[in-house]
């Protein structure tokens, strides 16, 4: 068959997929179901768009089968407060049980992060996942090593005078690089992705908030996004390669503490133009 399979029967004509096709390969002859010319079929983006549009399930594709496409759920649409409470009530988690964190819920958590849009739909994220706490020390310290060199710089603490404090803490024995995390998760893409750093960032974004109702708390981890892009012996270390210039660290764990409360932010700053 070609790219895309209509079923006859439950096809409405009703032309959705050829509206919604980002780069509209999708036609409608005036006698006949909708299909993709096979010259075009290299211009698919493998969106999914064409099977989530049709109301009447009649759209196969090649690449995005029927049946791995379920229907969406009303009774778990979320509501708008229900949304807004969920997304203002996440927090940066910076203190973790001394427990693990099983294989199974990381695995969700970046099954879901997966679905987080990506420029021309190129999925190029990757990702790295550390459980071992020595190896996560590791790294913590060896951060620390580029923090004591970073600080001789009086510039450097005048900008952000936090940073002297956080290799005095670590001198003290207390991680305050990855806080004693039980799983570092870092997403990273090669160089060929194009819109690399913001795809990563998204995936992330989804991973950080799925985490909430899994149990598990996350914080981004900058201190050691600060090391990886200035000390090649942190990266290594990591095991980021060399051909993926975009990568973000963020720490994940079951959360020590409960939060009860919504604090206020800033108000925003909108321009309508």
């Amino acid at each position: 068959m070609g790219l895309i399979e209509i079923d006859a029967d439950k096809c409405q004509r009703d032309g959705f997929c050829v509206q919604d096709c980002p780069t509209a390969i999708i036609a409608l002859p005036a006698k006949g179901f909708p299909e993709i010319a096979p010259a075009n079929e290299g211009s698919c983006l493998e969106c999914g768009h064409c099977v989530a549009v049709c109301p009447f399930g009649a759209l196969n594709h090649k690449r995005i089968p029927l049946e791995q496409s379920p229907p969406m759920l009303e009774a778990l649409q979320l509501g708008e407060e229900q949304a807004a409470q969920f997304l203002r009530s996440r927090r940066s988690v910076r203190h973790f049980l001394d427990r693990p964190v099983e294989k199974e819920k990381i695995r969700r958590l970046i099954e879901v992060a997966r679905y987080a849009p990506t420029g021309g739909n190129s999925q190029m994220v990757e990702w790295l996942v550390l459980d071992d706490k020595s190896r996560i020390r590791e790294i913590a310290g060896l951060t620390v090593d580029w923090l004591r060199e970073i600080v001789k710089n009086p510039q450097v603490v005048a900008a952000s005078p936090y940073l002297p404090l956080a290799v005095a803490a670590w001198d003290a024995g207390f991680d305050s690089v990855l806080r004693g995390a039980p799983v570092l998760v870092t997403a990273i893409a090669p160089g060929t992705a194009m819109n690399g750093m913001v795809d990563l960032t998204l995936a992330l974004s989804y991973l950080d908030l799925f985490a909430t109702p899994m149990h598990l708390g996350t914080c981004w981890a900058g201190l050691l996004q600060g090391a990886l892009l200035n000390a090649p012996a942190v990266k290594t270390a990591l095991g980021i390669p060399e051909t993926h210039p975009h990568h973000y660290p963020i720490m994940v764990g079951y959360p020590e503490l409960k939060y009860f409360r919504l604090p206020e932010r800033k108000p925003p700053k909108i321009t309508f133009t």
